[in-house]
């Protein structure tokens, strides 16, 4: 299991540059499955995804 701070530094790395793609979509899931339930950075990262995927969604 990853720390938060761990976490943290991967998603930026992951969504850093990059077009988002099921496969990064499935990469940030991944992260967030690694951080307790009750984090309040799962919440936050887990809402963020979220937004991230509709505002690709309403580009494509």
């Amino acid at each position: 299991m990853l720390t938060e701070k761990e976490v943290a530094a991967s998603w930026r790395k992951l969504f850093g540059q990059r077009e988002m793609n099921d496969d990064i979509v499935g990469k940030a899931q991944g992260l967030i499955d690694n951080l307790r339930p009750e984090s309040p950075l799962r919440h936050r990262l887990d809402s963020e995804l979220d937004e991230l995927i509709k505002a690709a969604e309403q580009r494509a």
